[in-house]
């Protein structure tokens, strides 16, 4: 019988217990299980203050879109905003930090009460969930490719007031699985269409946490502490699910590829790969190093496996895409490399913008760590193949170095990192995921600072 791909072996042996250090566990238990209920009750509290308070819900909203907790509904002001965001994460880490001495038991309970929770709001942060519903209205409703024009075609439509400007005259930058599946609730009410978006949103979130659960138990990991360290990050349960983001989309069908590989399950590891950038284009980063894993006993066999399943997938993918978009599927790419030179104020060619005012040096930074990117790719594949490295590692440092060298990176992206971080066997990577996940939760809260243009004479762009 096969070992799982990667797996290590768990430690065993016997261990000698103090009075004195029983004690020291026991408060360590105890000041998790704080960490973990007061992780559940700000996220709650951010949730039912939305509909009231203006930094977590910009755009106004009918009340048949706010959810239950729209009646209930209290204002939270700025500094209880900011005090909120800034305590939850203190607990989020907290709760990674100790989580060897909690129950997966009381983690799982605590994120599925926080999405269901989170469920019952109104979108958190983000405007984007409008623009999904609206490059389906686009396309079905108006007869508009969403990958030729933005939806500014639909002035008169009710959903319009509620895109937000960026996108108003951007083509979609989403994958054609994505876009068709949206079509789905192209017809469907506004308040009908954000449920099921933030509902997807919270399955797939669900979902990774379940399959991180099982790849870890493959790889030699505990479980516990790689799905508090996904399924409890602020930034991916109140930006990324509150948001009904389709980042969680990806995340559930990518970390399927990893599980399946592990699990032995090629083909299926290759198709989900491809599912998974047929959402957001940002998938494709895990083939290359699926594909130069060493694959353990019959490694030639196994990757020829792999590929059979990611080409009979992106055949079949194609043939949708033309078949429903013809040839505007490939403005796509043009589109991402649109908004990615723009960037945004969470990056550092974003940020060197904003200081200089000078959109040239943000666009020179962008290139310049483009080909940083590049070549830290390239070296750690190389790595990776050459058995130097395990392959895992080698995309969850991949994955880090595309969020930093990114011309555009907004908070929930770091989801894309954690569950591979939460299956990593070098553990820098879990100090790097915390310390990007307090930068980008920082950054975007200082994007909530009213008048001022300026913090520390650095000028604010949210």
């Amino acid at each position: 019988m096969n070992a799982p791909l990667g797996a290590t072996a768990q430690r065993t042996g016997f261990e000698l217990r103090s009075p004195a250090g029983d004690a020291a566990r026991a408060r360590t238990s105890r000041l998790g299980q704080l960490a973990l209920v007061g992780t559940v009750l700000l996220g709650v509290l951010i949730s039912i203050s939305a509909a009231r308070t203006k930094a977590v819900l910009p755009e106004f909203l009918d009340p048949s879109m706010e959810g239950p907790f729209g009646k209930v509904a209290i204002h939270l002001p700025l500094a209880g905003l900011l005090a909120s965001l800034t305590v939850v994460f203190i607990c989020y880490v907290t709760v990674v930090r100790v989580a060897d001495r909690l129950s997966i038991r009381s983690v799982l309970i605590a994120i599925a009460a926080l999405n269901a929770l989170l469920l019952l709001g109104p979108p958190l942060f983000s405007t984007d969930i409008f623009s999904y519903q609206g490059y389906a209205r686009e396309w079905l409703t108006y007869g508009i490719d969403p990958y030729v024009r933005g939806p500014s075609i639909m002035q008169m439509d009710p959903l319009y007031p509620y895109i937000g400007a960026k996108w108003i005259s951007t083509p979609t930058v989403y994958g054609p699985l994505f876009t068709a599946g949206s079509g789905l609730l192209a017809h469907a009410s506004i308040a009908t269409s954000l449920f099921w978006f933030k509902a997807l949103a919270a399955v797939s979130c669900l979902g990774t946490v379940v399959l991180i659960w099982h790849a870890s138990r493959l790889r030699g990991l505990d479980p516990t502490r790689g799905v508090a360290l996904f399924g409890l990050n602020p930034l991916v349960v109140l930006y990324g699910v509150g948001g009904g983001h389709n980042d969680l989309i990806v995340l559930v069908i990518s970390t399927a590829a990893i599980w399946a590989l592990l699990a032995h399950r090629e083909r299926l590891s290759g198709a989900s790969i491809i599912l998974a950038t047929a959402v957001k284009l940002t998938a494709a980063l895990a083939l290359p190093f699926a594909m130069a894993s060493g694959m353990g006993l019959g490694g030639q066999a196994r990757r020829r496996k792999l590929v059979v399943g990611a080409t009979v997938t992106a055949a079949a993918i194609a043939a949708l895409s033309f078949a429903l978009f013809g040839l505007g599927i490939f403005n796509l790419i043009p589109t991402l490399h649109l908004v990615q030179t723009e960037g945004d104020w969470h990056s550092l060619p974003g940020f060197v913008n904003s200081v200089t005012r000078s959109q040239v040096a943000g666009q020179v930074v962008g290139v310049a760590l483009g080909l940083v990117f590049v070549y830290v790719f390239l070296r750690l594949l190389r790595k990776v193949w050459r058995g130097e490295m395990d392959w895992v590692d080698g995309l969850g440092w991949a994955t880090l170095a595309m969020l930093v060298t990114a011309s555009a990176v907004l908070p929930w992206y770091v989801a894309w990192l954690l569950p591979v971080v939460a299956l990593c066997t070098d553990r820098r990577l879990w100090r790097w995921a915390l310390i990007i996940s307090g930068v980008l939760l920082f950054t975007t809260m200082l994007s909530y600072l009213p008048t001022s243009d300026t913090f520390l004479g650095v000028p604010v762009v949210p």
